[in-house]
C-alpha cells in the first residue's frame, strides 16, 4: 500500500450540512489490511489516528499497517499512537507545568525563542488532588478547608495560573470545583472530537492520555484513554507520539443482572479480583455482551476507572444507546450527541461489537455480593458478611495478637494491650471521653475517585443515612466522616432529593471538591487518637469509597484500609468497627435500647431509582459546568507571574527549577555499561509507587522535613509530598521514604533506610545516595513482583534517577512505573522466570556489573549481571531489558524522553 493510498483514505463526511475531513478505515479494508469487525473497538480507535496522522515522516505507511495487523496472537510490532488530548490533575500537573518552564528557560539560555516550546494538543489541568480534610462534621467544613487549600498552595496554583497564560490551548480548571476523571466523564470528555485544522473541519474519536493512573474512567463512554506519568504527558503534549507495542485485548463478556442489594461498587471489586487472576498487565480490556445493557453509564465508569487496579492500560465500553442518553443527561449539546451518532456509525465503531480477543473472560452480574477489598490492597475482595472473621486472622498473621489463645468472649491476647475485645479510653481536647480498639474505624469518608460519579451508590448512601438517622442510630464520637462530592452536581440532586442534610446529621459534610482522602489528604486525627494508637500499637481502620488502601496511604497511622460502596462507608461509620458480620450482627442500638440491623436501614431499589429520576437532570450539569474554567473569588484573586518564561525564585520551597536540563548538552550521551554498582535498596513484592513516591504528610525527622526546616518552614507548614512536586529537592528526599516501605537490606525495619557498603552504616536511603553519589559509585535496586504498581507518580521515576540509581532489576513491572522510568533514562531490567535477588542468593551486599550495553542499547535486549562479593565470589544472571521499542531506546540513550524533545527542538531551532 503505497503512501498516496493512506492519503486516499482521507475523504469528506457531510453531516447536518457542514463538510468534515475524517479518516475513513474502510478504505484500509477495501485494500484488504484488515478485517475491520474483527479488530477490537480500541485498536480500531487507535487505527484511525495513526492513518490520520499519517505523514510519511514521524508516522508512516508501515506504521499503519502495523496498526492494521491485529491479530488474537497480537504480532510484535508498535504502533505509534496520537492522542487528541491530555488531562492533567495537580500533583502530576504541578511537576508537568515545572518540566515545561524547565524546558523554556533551557531553550532561552540557548539563545532560542522559549516560545517554542509549545503544546501541540489541547490540555486541561484539573486542581483536585490538594484538598485536605483538616476540618469536618460541620457546615464550615468546606470554606475552613478550602481557606487552608489557598493558603498552603498559593505559590504552587500562581505557577499553575503563569501556564495558563503562557501556552495556549493550555485550561484549567480551579480548585473547588470537582475530581479530574469525573470532570473528564461529565464534561471535557467529546467521545467525537470536532476540530479545525489547517483551515478545514475534522471529525475523529476523542482519545486521551492523563496523568492519573484512573484515566480509564473515561472507557466507560467509549473514549480510550489511560493514565501515563507526568514525563509521557509532557511528551504526548508536546506533539510526540506514543510509541507502544500493538496490545493484547481481553474481552469480558458480561451476563445476567446485579442482584438487589449488590451495588456497582461490589460488581467493581469483583471483576477487580477476577482481572488480577487473570493477569491484564499491560493489555487493554474490552467488555461487551448482553450484561452490558444491563449497566448504566455511571456503573461502566465505575468499572473502567479501576483499571490500574485491574492491571489493565484499559477498560473500556462500547458506545451505544445508553452514551447517547448519558452525554444528553449531562447536558452536552443535542447536536454535538447526533453528530457522535453519525460519525461512530459511519466508521462502524457504534454499538454492539463482537469482534475477536485475545483471551475472552466470561463474567455473570448475577453473581456478584456486598464486598468491600482490604486490607492494603485494592484487588484483595472480602465478602461483606466475611469481614468478622477476616480481621483477627489479619492481626493474628501480622503478629499483633497471639493465634489461638482464648480468652473471656472468645478474645485473644494481644501481644501489646488491648485485647482484640477490649479498648483503650481516651479524652479528646474538647473534654469528650471515648475509647477505641483494633479494628475501630476513624476514617469514614465518601470520597470522590470511584463512586461520586454515580446516581445510584450516592442516592444509596444519603438514603440509608436518613433511614439510621430515623432509626435513632449516631456515628460514634472517634470517627471522622466526610464527604468529597467529585462534582458540584452530586451536592445539588442530593440537596434536591434533601438526602444532604440527612448525611450532615450523621456527620458526613461536605468537605471539599477533590480527591482527599483517597490520594492520602484525610488530614489529621486528633492527637490524643494517634497518642493512643502509638502507645497500645492499634490497629485501626479506615472506610472509604475510593480506589486506593495501600500502606500508609490513607492515613499514616491506620494500618488496615477498606474500599467500599458509599452506603457501606455510611453503615461501617456508623457501627464504628470493621470487625463485624453486617449481615449477621446489628449495625447499633438507638437511645431506646433497640438492636438496629443493616437490612432495616438499607434502602429500597425502587426508591434508589426513583429519587434518581426526579433529583438528576441536565439542566444541572449545564449549571455547574457553565462557569467551570472561571473559579471563585479566591482564584481570581490570585497574582499570578506572566512572560513566556518563568521567573524562578531560587528561595521557594514549593517551585524550583528542576536540573535535569542544567547544563544541557546538545549530544545525545547514549549508554554504557554499569560498572561496580552498589544496592541502594533491596526490596519485595509488590513495592507501590505510594512506597516509592509517597503523596502524604511527613514529619520533621525525615530527610524531606530536614531539608524545609533548615530553610525556616515549620513543620506545621510542611503541608504533603503531593504539594511539594514542583521542589525536586524535597521529592527525591522523599523517593523510598514511605513509612511502611521494608527494605529487605534491613531486619524487618519499616522506612526509607538502608546500609551504606562498604561501611555498613545505617542510614536514609537520601543519605546513602549523597555519599554514593561523593564516590561517583552507579546504583541498582533490585525488587520482587509488581514492581511500581499503583498511581501514576512521575517522581517515583524522577526521584529514583536523581538518587543516581542507573538500573532497577524487578521480577515485573507495573506498566506506568517502568515507563516512567525509562521516560527518565532508566534501565528497567527484569529476572528470568523462577529467578529473583533472593532465588539467585543476593544480599543487596554485592558489587553489580551489568554488561551488553558497550555497543548501545537494542529493544529487549538480553544483558548480563555480575554480582560479585567483597570476598570476590560471583553470581552471574541473564536479565531483559523492559524496553522493548526503538522509541523507548531512544529515550534511554538521550537520558529521558524529555531530554530528546528538548534536544530535537534545539537542534531544529539552531539549524533554522
Amino acid at each position: 500500500m503505497a503512501l498516496d493510498d493512506v492519503s486516499d483514505a482521507i475523504r469528506t463526511f457531510e453531516h447536518d450540512g457542514t463538510s468534515y475531513k475524517m479518516a475513513d478505515l474502510t478504505v484500509l479494508e477495501e485494500e484488504g489490511l484488515c478485517d475491520l469487525e474483527s479488530l477490537p473497538v480500541s485498536i480500531r480507535v487507535m487505527l484511525e489516528s495513526v492513518l490520520r496522522n499519517a505523514d510519511g515522516d514521524t508516522i508512516d505507511v508501515d506504521d499503519v499497517k502495523n496498526a492494521a495487523s491485529w491479530r488474537p496472537d497480537v504480532p510484535n510490532v508498535e504502533v505509534p499512537f496520537t492522542v487528541s488530548r491530555v488531562v492533567l490533575q495537580d500533583l502530576t500537573g504541578v511537576p508537568a507545568v515545572v518540566d515545561l518552564a524547565a524546558l523554556r528557560s533551557a531553550a532561552d539560555r540557548k539563545g532560542v525563542d522559549p516560545a517554542a516550546v509549545e503544546p501541540e494538543v489541547p490540555c486541561d489541568l484539573v486542581i483536585d488532588h490538594s484538598v485536605q480534610v483538616d476540618y469536618f462534621g460541620s457546615d464550615e467544613a468546606y470554606e475552613k478547608n478550602v481557606e487552608l487549600e489557598y493558603e498552603r498552595n498559593e505559590e504552587r496554583y500562581r505557577a499553575i495560573k503563569w501556564a495558563e497564560q503562557a501556552f495556549e490551548d493550555f485550561n484549567v480548571v480551579p480548585p473547588g470545583t470537582g475530581i479530574v476523571h469525573q470532570v473528564n466523564l461529565e464534561h471535557l470528555g467529546r467521545v467525537v472530537h470536532e476540530r479545525e485544522q489547517d483551515g478545514e473541519q475534522w471529525l475523529y474519536p476523542d482519545t486521551l492520555v492523563g496523568t492519573d493512573s484512573h484515566t480509564p474512567m473515561i472507557g466507560g463512554i467509549g473514549v480510550v484513554g489511560w493514565g501515563v506519568g507526568g514525563i509521557e504527558a509532557e511528551a504526548a503534549l508536546l506533539g510526540q507520539p506514543i510509541t507502544m507495542q500493538l496490545p493484547e485485548v481481553v474481552g469480558v463478556r458480561l451476563s445476567g443482572e446485579l442482584p438487589e442489594g449488590a451495588t456497582a461498587t461490589d460488581l467493581v471489586l469483583h471483576i477487580t479480583e477476577k482481572l488480577r487472576q487473570v493477569g491484564v498487565v499491560d493489555r487493554f480490556v474490552e467488555f461487551y455482551g448482553p450484561g452490558v445493557s444491563q449497566l448504566s453509564v455511571a456503573d461502566r465508569a465505575t468499572i473502567s476507572n479501576m483499571a490500574p487496579e485491574q492491571g489493565s492500560t484499559i477498560s473500556m465500553f462500547p458506545v451505544d444507546e445508553k452514551t447517547l442518553e448519558y452525554l444528553e443527561l449531562t447536558g452536552r449539546d443535542s447536536e454535538h450527541i447526533d453528530l457522535v451518532e453519525s460519525y461512530l456509525e459511519e466508521q462502524g465503531l457504534f454499538g454492539e461489537q463482537n469482534p475477536e480477543y485475545t483471551e475472552t473472560v466470561e463474567f455473570d452480574l448475577g453473581d456478584v455480593e456486598p464486598s468491600l477489598a482490604g486490607h492494603k490492597k485494592p484487588h484483595a475482595r472480602i465478602p461483606m458478611g466475611d469481614l468478622d472473621e477476616h480481621f483477627p486472622t489479619l492481626l493474628e498473621e501480622e503478629g499483633v495478637i497471639d493465634a489461638g489463645t482464648a480468652e473471656s468472649d472468645g478474645g485473644l491476647v494481644s501481644k501489646n494491650p488491648p485485647e482484640l475485645d477490649e479498648t483503650v479510653p481516651v479524652t479528646l481536647d474538647d473534654g469528650t471521653e471515648i475509647e477505641i480498639g483494633h479494628g475501630d474505624v476513624l476514617v469514614s469518608a465518601i470520597t470522590s475517585c470511584t463512586n461520586t460519579s454515580n446516581p445510584s451508590v450516592m442516592v444509596a448512601a444519603g438514603l440509608l443515612a436518613r433511614n439510621a438517622a430515623e432509626a435513632g442510630l449516631e456515628v460514634p464520637d472517634y470517627v471522622k466522616t466526610s464527604l468529597a462530592p467529585g462534582s458540584r452536581v452530586v451536592t445539588e440532586y442530593l440537596e434536591q432529593a434533601d438526602l444532604l442534610d440527612d448525611l450532615e446529621e450523621l456527620g458526613y459534610h461536605v468537605v471539599g471538591y477533590g480527591c482527599t482522602t483517597c490520594i492520602g489528604n484525610a488530614g489529621p486525627l486528633a492527637e490524643p487518637i494517634e497518642a493512643a494508637i502509638d502507645e497500645h500499637d492499634l490497629w485501626t481502620t479506615s472506610v472509604l469509597s475510593g480506589n486506593r488502601n495501600f500502606e500508609a496511604r490513607i492515613h499514616p497511622k491506620i494500618r488496615a484500609n477498606y474500599l467500599a460502596s458509599p452506603p457501606l462507608v455510611v453503615a461501617y461509620g456508623l457501627a464504628g468497627k470493621m470487625d463485624i458480620d453486617l449481615e449477621e450482627e446489628p449495625i447499633g442500638t438507638n437511645d431506646a435500647g433497640e438492636e438496629i440491623y443493616l437490612e432495616d436501614v438499607w434502602p429500597d431499589p425502587e426508591e434508589v431509582r426513583q429519587t434518581i429520576h426526579e433529583s438528576v437532570s441536565p439542566e444541572l450539569f449545564e449549571e455547574k459546568y457553565a462557569s467551570v474554567f472561571e473559579g471563585d473569588d479566591r482564584w481570581e484573586s490570585l497574582d499570578a507571574p506572566t512572560g513566556d518564561v518563568y521567573d524562578w525564585d531560587p528561595e521557594s520551597t514549593y517551585i524550583r527549577e528542576p536540573p535535569f536540563f542544567k547544563d544541557f548538552p546538545l549530544e545525545k550521551p547514549g549508554v554504557s555499561n554499569v560498572e561496580d554498582a552498589r544496592t541502594l535498596l533491596t526490596l519485595g513484592d509488590t513495592v507501590t509507587t505510594d512506597h516509592i513516591s509517597p503523596a502524604g504528610p511527613f514529619g520533621e525527622d525525615l530527610p524531606a522535613g530536614q531539608w524545609l526546616k533548615e530553610r525556616g518552614v515549620e513543620p506545621y507548614e510542611f503541608n504533603t509530598y503531593g504539594s511539594r512536586r514542583g521542589n525536586h529537592e524535597v521529592m527525591m528526599r522523599g523517593t523510598f521514604a514511605n513509612v511502611r516501605i521494608e527494605n529487605e537490606l534491613l531486619d524487618g525495619k519499616e522506612g526509607g533506610y538502608t546500609i551504606h557498603h562498604p561501611t555498613g552504616d545505617e542510614t536514609t536511603v537520601f543519605e546513602a545516595s549523597e555519599r554514593y553519589r561523593e564516590d561517583e559509585t552507579p546504583l541498582v535496586v533490585t525488587a520482587g513482583i509488581e514492581f511500581g504498581t499503583g498511581s501514576s507518580r512521575d517522581w517515583a521515576a524522577k526521584g529514583t534517577d536523581l538518587l543516581g540509581v542507573r538500573a532497577t532489576i524487578a521480577k515485573s513491572y507495573e506498566r506506568i512505573y517502568r515507563d516512567n522510568l525509562i521516560g527518565m533514562g532508566v534501565l528497567p531490567l527484569q529476572f528470568d522466570d523462577g529467578e529473583g535477588w533472593e532465588e539467585l542468593g543476593l544480599d543487596g551486599t554485592e558489587y553489580f556489573t551489568i554488561e551488553g550495553l558497550e555497543d548501545g542499547l537494542e529493544p529487549s535486549e538480553r544483558l548480563t549481571v555480575t554480582a560479585e562479593t567483597e570476598a570476590g565470589d560471583t553470581t552471574t544472571f541473564d536479565v531483559t531489558a523492559q524496553v522493548a521499542t526503538p522509541s523507548a531506546v531512544d529515550y534511554v540513550e538521550h537520558g529521558g524522553v524529555l531530554h530528546m524533545v528538548l534536544r530535537q527542538l534545539l537542534t531544529e531551532e539552531l539549524d533554522a
